[in-house]
């Protein structure tokens, strides 16, 4: 029974993605929505986000400063260290999953309170694909999830760069090199390709919990609740996925 309930989940989720790129929505009115959602998913989490990549960034420089007690180590390996943990796991994965509790959360409750007051029902009554006036333009605004993750690596080898520095653990020269050694430019690319990714399992996954719920105030609460689970769930699964598959 409960492989049967997943099972039904995820092909009403699959239907969902079909039925968001059906009959769109007038392009002077989803021009709008787009920017509306923007603001609200991307703009609204900059703050969050740069604050934690700063923080994160210096612990994690402290703490490889900190392990690295052998005197035969070389101290570049702070940098080299801290910019592999940002750019390929903690930019990229872990403010993700982060965003499944910010940017998800707000998702499903903004759409299960309008399914609760019956505002759904009433674009479906007057002709309109609610799953497209509602979806599509979260997908859309998400296409610039990349730039926030962007900033995030900036700002956490910047934080690790600090933690470093000022903390007496290294010189800026030492860290610059340990960024600078054995530079791989995919891994960029693979930590962008894993953003994209993650970032229509963002738009899509709370939209599908949010859209479907039943009953009332309660409920909506319980919705977010699950759909913050199973987007943190189905991220590190495809996590895990996307790096066998790039860098294996």
């Amino acid at each position: 029974m409960i492989l049967l309930r997943y099972l039904t989940h995820i092909g009403r989720y699959f239907l969902m993605i079909r039925e968001v790129f059906v009959k769109p929505t007038k392009w002077s009115v989803m021009r709008g929505l787009i920017f509306k959602e923007i603001d609200d998913l991307v703009i609204d989490s900059l703050g969050i986000v740069c604050f934690i990549s700063f923080f994160v960034g210096g612990v994690v420089s402290i703490q490889t400063a900190l392990n690295l007690t052998n005197p035969l180590i070389p101290k570049y390996l702070i940098g080299f260290a801290t910019r592999q943990s940002v750019i390929l796991e903690f930019a990229p994965t872990f403010i993700s999953i982060i965003m499944a509790g910010k940017m998800g959360s707000f998702i499903t409750s903004s759409i299960g309170t309008m399914r609760v007051t019956e505002q759904i029902d009433a674009l479906e009554v007057m002709g309109v694909n609610s799953l497209n006036y509602l979806v599509f333009p979260k997908m859309v605004a998400l296409i610039l999830y990349p730039f926030v993750i962007g900033i995030s690596m900036f700002l956490g080898i910047l934080g690790g760069w600090m933690g470093g520095v000022y903390g007496g653990f290294t010189t800026s020269a030492q860290f610059i090199q340990g960024i600078q050694t054995e530079f791989i430019p995919f891994h960029i690319a693979y930590a962008f390709i894993k953003t994209i990714m993650f970032a229509f399992l963002l738009a899509t996954i709370p939209s599908y919990h949010g859209y479907y719920m039943k009953g009332g105030a309660l409920e909506v609460g319980k919705a977010s609740t699950v759909s913050f689970v199973w987007t943190s769930v189905v991220v590190i699964l495809s996590n895990y996925i996307l790096t066998q598959l790039l860098l294996a």
